[in-house]
């Protein structure tokens, strides 16, 4: 495989320049599809078309697959369809219908009817029906399928002419005369087996299905759990319609690592490096307004509205430790409910049995929290923030006390918020982002300040 270095791209952005097709093609005719998508990646929109031009429409239809959703589209809209409709037909079913789906609705019918293969066309017609989110939306409908009253001689002539039009076979599927799936047929099988009457005699019966309409968070869990590397697919009855392969579910692992990990960080949508500004200002500000809202408050809570009497005016060592409450109520709700995503993701976590759940998470909590409050007790004994003992005293008192309440509220509702919402239908990953960090962070402050204005009431009594 070759590689291109920054040198050897300008010289080829060069011989685009100067429209050398010959030279061109010679540059990047051994690069594998990936290297090819990557490399299109560096060019401007003209100069990638230039490129996809000049391959073969299967090399080009692998390239168009590689491509990040906002290369691709920006390329397809620079594509006669006519030129997308011969590079879909490369594709399989589930690929296309990927390619497809970015197209505005008059370009996607103009592009399946230039595709010259009526059964893929149909095929694809048919999966774009289903929700993108289902076992529908991400199966393929390639697949080698045998009948089960078939013979061994049979059912290897069947596997010879459909497996031609094949990347990979992972399994054989069985179906009786009304195309319900009744099992797989191992390649094995065809060895260990070769003198079987019929399939149906040495198939694997019953195999783990799933229905189109089954969330694709469902079916990769399914995945995990079995240890599967492809599903097959079936319609409200039983007929087999399609299959899932461990690499449609590796690319949804990965798109949805990337999600929430924006949404953990405050980031709606999916950004890239690459959009422009007013896209990831629009993905980012939204948070952070909320943040902005959430410090106002803040500082609402601080100043009391008591002029000269406020608590900090009467204490300044407690804004010392303003800092401390609201980065750690802040700390503690984003690991809380992190794990709690992470067990509904998993499926380790069942939301029928929460109950088990909240109680490990509130001893968990009161634990770090005793560790931590005695913690900071020891500090403000051995530091302490006044001159005056009552003072240092009552901060003291107080910082412990509101330390240890904030990491139990911050624990409980880290781990409450993302549970609700996941009852709700709604993500739960948008929980481990800066709404529990503000909400906590309001919270805390509100707390510290709520227990060091009772006990300066308290001490100003017992003094008095």
């Amino acid at each position: 495989m070759k590689d291109l270095n920054e040198e050897s791209l300008h010289h080829l952005k060069e011989l685009i320049d100067r429209k050398d097709e010959d030279l061109v093609r010679s540059q990047i005719e051994d690069l594998h599809p990936a290297d090819i998508a990557e490399l299109v990646g560096d060019l401007n929109d003209e100069e990638a078309l230039f490129i996809m031009l000049l391959l073969d429409d299967e090399t080009a239809a692998d390239v168009l697959v590689e491509l990040d959703e906002d290369q691709r589209h920006d390329l397809m809209e620079l594509m006669p369809n006519e030129e997308i409709a011969k590079q879909v037909e490369q594709m399989d079913a589930d690929d296309a219908v990927d390619v497809i789906q970015e197209l505005d609705e008059e370009d996607r019918e103009d592009v399946i009817s230039h595709i010259d293969d009526v059964e893929q066309a149909g095929d694809i017609v048919d999966l774009l029906q289903y929700d993108e989110d289902t076992a529908g939306g991400y199966m393929s409908t390639e697949m080698v399928v045998v009948n089960e009253n078939m013979s061994m001689p049979d059912c290897i002539k069947a596997m010879r002419q459909q497996a031609e039009d094949l990347d990979e076979i992972y399994n054989i599927y069985v179906v009786d005369d009304d195309n319900r799936l009744k099992g797989i047929f191992p390649l094995k099988t065809t060895i260990t087996n070769p003198s079987a009457s019929k399939i149906k005699h040495v198939m694997e019966p019953d195999p783990i299905s799933v229905r189109t309409d089954t969330h694709i968070e469902d079916v990769t869990l399914d995945f995990e759990k079995y240890d599967l590397v492809a599903m097959p697919v079936v319609d409200s009855i039983g007929r087999l319609v399609g299959r899932i392969t461990i690499d449609d579910i590796i690319d949804r692992l990965r798109e949805q690592g990337e999600d929430n990990y924006q949404m953990a960080s405050g980031i709606w949508g999916d950004i890239e490096t690459d959009d422009n500004v007013f896209r990831q200002v629009r993905a980012r500000l939204p948070w952070l307004l909320i943040g902005l809202v959430g410090g106002i408050i803040n500082a609402m809570i601080l100043d009391g509205g008591e002029g000269d009497a406020t608590l900090l005016r009467l204490l300044p060592g407690l804004a010392l430790f303003i800092p401390l409450i609201g980065g750690t109520g802040g700390n503690v709700g984003t690991q809380s409910s992190a794990i709690v995503v992470q067990g509904l993701a998993n499926g380790s976590l069942d939301i029928k049995h929460v109950g088990k759940h909240l109680f490990k998470e509130f001893i968990t909590a009161f634990i770090n929290a005793l560790v931590m409050g005695l913690l900071i007790f020891l500090y403000t004994r051995f530091f302490p923030v006044d001159s005056d003992p009552t003072k240092s005293n009552i901060a003291a008192a107080a910082v412990t006390t509101s330390l240890f309440l904030v990491v139990m509220f911050a624990s409980l509702f880290g781990t409450v918020v993302p549970l609700v919402l996941e009852r709700l239908k709604i993500d739960p990953a948008i929980a481990t982002g800066p709404f529990v960090t503000v909400t906590n962070d309001i919270v805390g402050i509100t707390i510290y300040m709520a227990i060091s204005g009772w006990l300066i009431n308290v001490f100003t009594n017992f003094m008095g």
